[in-house]
């Protein structure tokens, strides 16, 4: 009879600490997944700095977004069933606009181990490449890129860009000049006041229509090969998985390529 009656408070015991391990995690299983909240809000929030050509443009009078983004998170929110709703952001606040539930999701991003460390991204669908920008009375000057790290030249950037970080690896010996957000580097190189800045070849293609007196250094090649993608809460992976699906569907339909078409993107293409 003891074994039996050990038997018995054994799986007495059993239960009731297994009830005890359910109610606890209960709270959490019960929670909504980020996707499920986007779906009953009705509404994509979406961080964005508008100051990316042709990735994202804002026009301060009518606060209208347009661009490679701006496509392609419209189309996002389509496929989910909800209007999108674009959040204004800065590049130096950008993942914490993410961490602090802002925005669902931003526009494109570089992908950087920084970032990566407190915010989470979704597969990469496109990649660029940075080139040096000067102004056209400097073209001549500057033939290789080992001649931006002096200690003459000044090198302006965002603050919080990649563009920022990659500047000072490069050039460690060159005067380093942080733009404030809402203005831009390519003023201080308009005014004369820098001597080069850094962009995406992405952006570079629109460099001639909007900036005549700027140019695209003559040096070989291009420095950092980097995948963009979008910044995404890092413990949402349902929402993750779920973005990852459909990039990868877009993929597959040449949705990305159409809209790089669209906006005169050259797709450094790594895959």
């Amino acid at each position: 009879m003891l074994p039996v009656l050990f038997l018995k408070r054994s799986v007495k015991v059993i239960c009731m600490l297994l009830c005890c391990i359910v109610l606890s995690l209960s709270p959490a299983l019960a929670a909504k997944s980020r996707l499920q909240e986007i779906i009953d809000r009705g509404v994509l929030r979406v961080g964005t700095t508008g100051d990316w050509h042709p990735m994202t443009m804002r026009d301060p009078a009518t606060n209208f977004y347009k661009g490679f983004d701006i496509d392609i998170t419209t189309e996002l929110a389509k496929d989910l069933g909800v209007t999108v709703e674009y959040v204004s952001a800065d590049w130096r606040t950008l993942v914490s606009g993410v961490v602090t539930d802002k925005y669902d999701i931003t526009g494109s991003a570089s992908l950087n181990m920084q970032r990566a460390k407190v915010a989470g991204y979704s597969k990469p669908y496109f990649y660029l490449a940075f080139v040096p920008v000067v102004h056209s009375n400097n073209l001549n000057q500057f033939r290789r890129w080992q001649d931006f790290n002096s200690s003459y030249v000044k090198v302006a950037a965002t603050a919080g860009t990649v563009q920022a970080m990659i500047m000072k690896e490069l050039f460690p010996d060159a005067q380093h000049q942080t733009v404030a957000a809402g203005s831009t580097p390519y003023n201080e190189l308009l005014s004369k006041r820098a001597t080069m800045t850094l962009t995406s070849n992405i952006e570079a293609a629109s460099l001639a229509s909007r900036y005549p007196k700027l140019k695209v250094a003559k040096v070989a090649g291009m420095q950092r090969p980097t995948p963009i993608a979008m910044l995404i809460p890092n413990d949402e992976q349902v929402w993750i998985n779920y973005v990852n699906h459909w990039i990868t569907l877009k993929q597959t339909q040449g949705f990305f390529d159409r809209i790089a078409k669209k906006w005169g993107i050259a797709h450094l293409d790594k895959r």
